[in-house]
């Protein structure tokens, strides 16, 4: 019997003798087989380190979310028949039976205006919208197959993150925490860092613990401010004070964990213990003051503003201290070429700037710290972006694709994966996957693969059955593993 199903029912059987008027009798004894209630819950941490099911390739995460999906066609996945073919009608096998987010009719096939070349001793395509990943390509692992069966933003957001297209599941942080807890009591063991000042399009069900435990649940930092919000002691309470107040509380939340055995009670004593820790803990891991000129140079970080080279430097602190997942959300990759900004020349070009400066500063700084070993970084979007040129602009002069989720490119790097390594393919003009196919449940299941996690073995008893990241679907891609 799993430990949650032995609560509720010692709680059935304490309620009924209560209300059978002999409960005095017979609740020391089921006081004592309830775990929960056999002592004090003052040591009780549900974020105490847990051993993983296999040995680990990586102990921690980073995972970077370009809001929005970048066009990969013009970033990863280079293709000259496409080139060659620019502005001809689509082909209708290709349009047959699709929908797409913005576009109807015979839309033109559109090529990519970048150039590309290959990188790294394995000979990966990126192109000149990357500049400053060019150096690094021999780190990266980039899958050209992935695939999802949703075309909209939040849908397909929250698919990649709690396995379902709607709302309500844990997030791939918080399964991760579950799973393995943190390795630094002080800290939270899933942060978030959002550098755009837009949620992501799943909202915080994105990074949210659904029905685990809310103690799961991802904590968004900032970089400008107080970088938790509510962790501050309100006006005219010092320090002292709270640590009284907080004991007074724990007391009063033992006596209900006695009583009731409800986990959210454990989960509420051990917030209240990590925010007041938090208080010291939290700024100083955030203070990027403390990093020397030439680092904060290197990722383009300045303190006290809100970005996405800040975030990532945040994330290097962070990992570094113990925290287990860190999840960036960098909003503003969604190429309609709806205007300027939106564009796959200029705007790509822009946007792309404040992107691969701080990701390869990130890459070198945990390599040279001897943490990229064990540190996954995971780059990517929530879908790819069209062949063709999106409906809406067809007549501009500003360049942009439609949602696209038969195909698109992620990368990952460090934590155990092959590094200048391409996997997958799709045809001559970016259509369709011909080879290597990997489902975004295939990818959690090899994330958490990494972790030393068993996807099928990860799971949760919510509401008569037991849930996973991955649903009833996902394989572990063993080409990608080192």
């Amino acid at each position: 019997m799993t430990p949650r199903l032995e609560q509720i029912q010692n709680i059935t059987r304490r309620h009924f003798l209560k209300g059978a008027g002999f409960g005095s009798i017979a609740l020391s004894t089921l006081i004592g087989v309830n775990s929960i209630s056999s002592g004090s819950t003052h040591n009780v941490n549900p974020l105490r380190p847990k051993p993983a099911h296999t040995a680990p390739k990586a102990k921690r995460v980073i995972y970077l979310h370009m809001t929005g999906s970048p066009p990969n066609l013009d970033l990863f996945d280079y293709k000259p028949e496409l080139v060659r073919r620019d502005g001809q009608n689509c082909p209708d096998e290709f349009l047959r039976g699709r929908r797409f987010a913005f576009t109807s009719g015979v839309p033109k096939l559109m090529g990519t205006r970048r150039q590309f070349e290959q990188h790294g001793s394995g000979g990966l395509w990126l192109s000149d919208a990357l500049p400053n990943l060019h150096p690094v390509a021999d780190e990266m692992c980039v899958i050209h197959s992935m695939h999802t069966e949703q075309f909209n933003h939040a849908p397909a957001e929250l698919l990649v993150y709690t396995g379902s297209p709607r709302s309500g599941r844990p997030s791939m942080g918080s399964w991760v925490t579950y799973g393995l807890g943190s390795e630094n009591e002080n800290l939270p063991g899933f942060v978030v860092l959002i550098s755009s000042g837009v949620q992501p399009n799943g909202g915080t069900g994105s990074y949210g613990n659904g029905f685990l435990p809310s103690v799961f649940q991802g904590i968004q930092c900032r970089s400008k401010g107080d970088p938790v919000l509510y962790a501050s002691d309100p006006p005219g309470m010092d320090r002292q004070m709270r640590r009284r107040s907080l004991d007074t509380m724990q007391r009063l939340n033992e006596l209900q964990a006695r009583e009731m055995g409800h986990p959210e009670t454990l989960t509420r004593i051990a917030q209240y213990e990590l925010a007041f820790r938090m208080q010291v803990s939290v700024p100083e891991v955030m203070d990027i003051t403390q990093e020397p000129e030439k680092v904060l140079e290197a990722y383009g970080a300045q303190p006290g503003q809100t970005s996405l080279a800040n975030n990532c430097l945040l994330a290097r602190r962070l990992v570094e201290s113990g925290v287990r997942f860190v999840q960036l959300f960098d909003w503003g990759w969604d190429f309609h070429g709806t205007n300027p900004n939106r564009g796959i020349r200029d705007g790509l070009t822009r946007k792309c700037a404040t992107m691969d400066k701080p990701i390869r500063a990130m890459i070198n700084d945990l390599k040279a710290r001897g943490l990229l070993d064990e540190t996954l970084i995971v780059w990517g979007g929530e879908f790819g972006r069209t062949p063709f040129r999106e409906g809406r602009t067809a007549n501009s002069d500003v360049l942009g694709r439609d949602h696209y989720p038969d195909c698109f490119s992620i990368w990952m790097a460090g934590g155990g994966v092959k590094g200048g390594f391409s996997y997958g393919q799709t045809d001559e003009l970016g259509f369709s996957i011909v080879e290597n196919p990997v489902h975004v449940h295939d990818l959690q299941a090899t994330i958490l693969h990494l972790l030393g996690l068993n996807h099928k073995q990860l799971t949760y008893h919510f509401q008569g059955r037991d849930y996973r990241l991955t649903d009833v679907h996902g394989k572990v891609i063993e080409d990608l593993i080192a």
